[in-house]
């Protein structure tokens, strides 16, 4: 593979490096004929008179010549087919050296809100590579955003750097895994005329993500990957090795950390001393060798936070030289860039968070670009190939701390860095041919007539529905006619939800998850089983709160007290399995932030341990706060954290029941939208809980008491939608609006999904968040999941029979049984995450795993298995 890929800012094209025809064209050293002439040494005959003897062959000169001829003309082709093959073989740029104190200047953007031309005028300059995520293994949903990406780097002519992030363990990026994942790198890219960065699990020496902390592991799947890339494209991409700046290391410590004494901590324990501690080198355990490693890396930002509360600082003078030198008890750029000789890549920004006070965001952000191009242009780092600025936000403390870690957040503060810029000797773009309006084929997307024909199938299929029982007399009999008290639209549609939650909590690419992820509007399982229950709780309860409140509160506090016995029950049971070796258990045990929650897009790939201290339990004496932290359900499997939001949620129910018993329904409403409104803009958190971190308290609330309302009121609500089937209109209309937009969702679950390409990706992210975020329920999101119920509900009241008849014997046993189901469905996540073929993103044999797991949990409820322990 190449040594390294920084041209100046001058550097050719894809291939121009030596144009061709230029250094030696085919046939041009020698063209044909021209050194020795067809006929020209010796004229047909001119050799030997008539009649004169001929040795056999070419013995004699004009032999000779002819032989000679041949000789030039055969070394000439050869010549040009050793010229030609490159080519062939690849249309990446050739690579070149990076000249001294002209590092690329390079940025990672926050795809799906920004873009490449953005940022370039924004910042007034055009960036010289570009940075973007990818998985492996491949994941095909992944495919059009790094198709469009590519298409980003292109049209600026920017080189490209893969972040490759893996979503297996590091034992599973064998040589085979990394065949596979190459293969489709190089398919995806086969286009792209730049240089390619492959930048394998960066960061691997910190203590939050999947991959960190496990030196053996890491070093041989960076090998398998970097092998497979010189077999298949060495002049095409570059290797790169970048750790996280050991300033802090180890950190708290990765789970998957080798344990004393094995042969792995062995590696980490680089002083010898038996203790793997601060002392012990941050880099060198995980460095993967010279012949694997291209180019190395440092994530080093000003941040002087530490990982606790946000704090605005200016750097300190020689902060990030002292960074490069000293951190970490190595001097990682004498030791891995110059002892190596390898070209330097520096991913860095600065820390500021407009709520945390202190520094001015001008003044913090200058002092570090100033030093960060003052570095990386000096002659004491000179082997510096690119500096790449993090140009993204994040969150910390669940969505609570702002964090804005761009440079061209604005027009004061871009301007002054471009200054700045073009004073330093970085290199922009383009560097690489500029590929004007490449399009690239985007897989499973409808565009123009195509995508809004679409639109018009959904609408002309809705009014064909809602048409069709009011003028066929056959089709008006299939309607709900049931008399009984219970309601089976309500346990069907419960049965859907529940059912949403098992698909997307397993978390297996499969089919299902075409209809589960977002396929009927911005909703998922989690807010139709919120509010659902606080409509049974309505239905349940509020007949008997007016003549009997005593009794509502005595089976609300037990039926909360029988769920929080039975998050405490999952939350010690799961923690005691881990403990077993022989389980995987971290599909419940940890959680992999997939940038959708509060701590924002930045924190995608980012690592929790969800029982982190639970281990203290058996310490002598057992530190105070652990048992606390049981209690208030500080610990436990993200995918059953929500029944804490239940419990708290039942503690109040008697109240808001006893308040619409009295007439005070829309205080009620408006109460509660306006603590939704409060803890939307103010995100305050008022218990530790874990459920905090993904339904918040005072926001989801707002789902169980709407809920609560309908349930309460049911009857009434009822009767006035029939009476105003214009309303009933409204929410069907609105609703089919929804889901067409969420099909324009850039996001692909897998392959064979589908998107509809009607409004530019930048745009959807950027309304998706205003409007439809999930963790604080945007706006959108709220009304998407009302109008969806009520349309949900018209067309099981209009369609009834057809529906029972279709799916009503499978979803009501379900949606009868929703607890039992919720309980249950933890224990089958840890079976699938320990049965290593369904890890394996086969979509077929996913989707067949999925039958077996609703039919048992089907079989179970209807057989009621276990229903004497487990409350349904």
């Amino acid at each position: 593979m190449p040594t390294a890929t920084a041209p100046a800012h001058n550097a050719s094209p894809a291939g121009s490096a030596s144009p061709a025809g230029s250094a030696s064209p085919a046939g041009s050293a020698s063209p044909a004929g021209s050194a020795s002439p067809a006929g020209s040494a010796s004229p047909a005959g001119s050799a030997s008179p008539a009649g004169s003897a001929r040795p056999a062959g070419p013995a004699g000169p004009a032999g000779q010549t002819r032989l000679r001829a041949a000789v030039v003309l055969l070394l000439t082709v050869l010549l040009a087919v050793v010229v030609a093959l490159p080519a062939a073989g690849t249309a990446r740029a050739a690579s070149t050296a990076p000249e001294p104190e002209k590092p690329l200047l390079g940025a990672v953007l926050e795809w799906g809100e920004d873009s490449a031309a953005s940022f370039a005028e924004r910042l007034g300059a055009t960036p010289a590579l570009l940075g973007h995520d990818i998985s492996i293994p491949f994941r095909s949903s992944e495919r059009t955003a790094i198709l469009q990406f590519l298409d980003q780097a292109a049209a600026l002519g920017s080189h490209a750097m893969l972040t490759v992030k893996p979503t297996v363990p590091l034992e599973q990026i064998d040589a085979a895994a990394a065949r596979s994942f190459v293969a489709e790198v190089e398919k995806i890219s086969a286009n792209f005329r730049g240089q390619m960065l492959v930048r394998f699990a960066p960061d691997m020496n910190g203590s939050w993500l999947d991959w960190g902390q496990q030196p053996a592991a890491y070093r041989s799947a960076f090998r398998a990957v970097a092998a497979e890339f010189k077999e298949t494209n060495d002049a095409g991409t570059v290797m790169v090795w970048e750790p996280y700046l050991g300033r802090d290391y180890p950190f708290e410590r990765n789970r998957n950390a080798p344990a004393a004494g094995s042969e792995g901590f062995a590696l980490l324990d680089t002083n010898g001393d038996g203790i793997w501690d601060g002392a012990d080198g941050a880099y060198a355990p995980y460095y993967p060798g010279d012949d694997a490693v291209e180019w190395v890396g440092l994530s080093a930002y000003h941040d002087d936070t530490a990982g606790t509360a946000a704090v605005n600082t200016v750097a300190a003078p020689g902060e990030l030289a002292g960074m490069l030198t000293g951190a970490g008890n190595e001097d990682f750029y004498a030791t891995y860039v110059e002892q190596r000789d390898k070209p330097f890549l520096l991913q860095t920004a600065a820390f500021y968070s407009p709520a945390a006070g202190g520094a001015a965001e001008a003044d913090i952000k200058r002092a570090w670009w100033d030093q960060t191009l003052e570095a990386a242009t000096s002659a004491r780092f000179g082997k510096t190939a690119a500096v790449v600025w993090d140009e993204r936000t994040s969150t910390r403390d669940t969505g609570v701390a702002s964090i804005d870690w761009t440079i061209t957040g604005n027009a004061d503060l871009a301007a002054a860095a471009r200054a700045r810029l073009n004073a330093s000797g970085l290199v922009l773009g383009p560097v690489t041919e500029i590929v004007s309006g490449q399009e690239y084929a985007q897989v499973n997307t409808l565009t123009g007539a195509a995508a809004w024909s679409v639109g018009a199938a959904l609408l002309i299929l809705l009014i064909v529905l809602w048409q069709v029982p009011r003028r066929v007399t056959a089709v008006a009999a299939w309607g709900y006619n049931d008399p009984s008290k219970r309601d089976s639209r309500v346990d069907l549609l419960r049965g859907a939800a529940i059912v949403f939650v098992v698909v997307n909590h397993l978390g297996l690419t499969s089919l299902f998850q075409l209809l589960t992820q977002e396929t009927v509007g911005f909703v998922s399982g989690a807010e139709l089983f919120v509010l659902f229950s606080g409509l049974v709780v309505g239905m349940v309860y509020g007949p008997r709160v007016k003549d009997d409140f005593g009794t509502v509160v005595d089976l609300t506090s037990r039926r909360a007290g029988k769920l929080y016995v039975t998050a405490l029950v999952v939350l010690v049971g799961i923690f005691l399995v881990s403990l077993l070796p022989i389980f995987q258990t971290d599909p419940l045990t940890t959680y992999t932030d997939q940038g959708t929650g509060g701590a924002g897009h930045a924190a995608a790939g980012r690592t929790y341990n969800l029982y982190a201290g639970m281990e203290s339990l058996f310490q002598f004496p057992v530190p105070p706060q652990v048992l606390p932290a049981i209690l208030l359900l500080q610990f436990g499997p993200w995918q059953f954290n929500v029944m804490g939001l239940y419990v708290v949620l039942l503690l109040v129910s008697p109240l808001i029941l006893a308040a619409l018993n009295r007439g005070w329904t829309l205080w009620v409403l408006a109460a509660t939208l306006g603590v939704y409104a409060v803890g939307a803009a103010t995100r305050t958190r008022l218990l530790p809980s874990q459920f905090e971190d993904s339904f918040p308290l005072l926001v989801w609330q707002v789902l169980f008491v709407i809920g609560l309302v309908a349930g309460f009121h049911r009857r009434k609500i009822v009767v006035w939608l029939s009476a105003h089937t214009w309303a009933v209109a409204a929410c069907c209309g609105a609703a089919v609006v929804f889901a067409f937009l969420s099909w324009g969702n850039p996001y692909l679950a897998n392959g064979f999904d589908l998107r509809l390409a009607v409004i530019p990706d930048s745009l959807y992210r950027t309304m998706y968040d205003s409007f439809f975020a999930r963790t604080y329920l945007a706006p959108g999101r709220l009304l998407n999941v009302v109008v969806l119920v009520v349309a949900a509900y018209a067309f099981l009241t209009a369609y009834w029979k057809p529906a029972e008849r279709a799916l009503g014997w499978f979803l009501i046993p379900l949606g009868r049984a929703t607890l039992y189901v919720f309980v249950i469905h933890v224990v089958l996540i840890a079976a699938v995450a320990n049965i290593p073929a369904l890890q394996q993103d086969d979509i077929l044999l996913n989707t067949a795993a999925y039958v077996v797991i609703l039919g048992l949990l089907w079989v179970m409820v209807r057989t009621r298995f276990l229903f004497r322990i487990i409350p349904t």
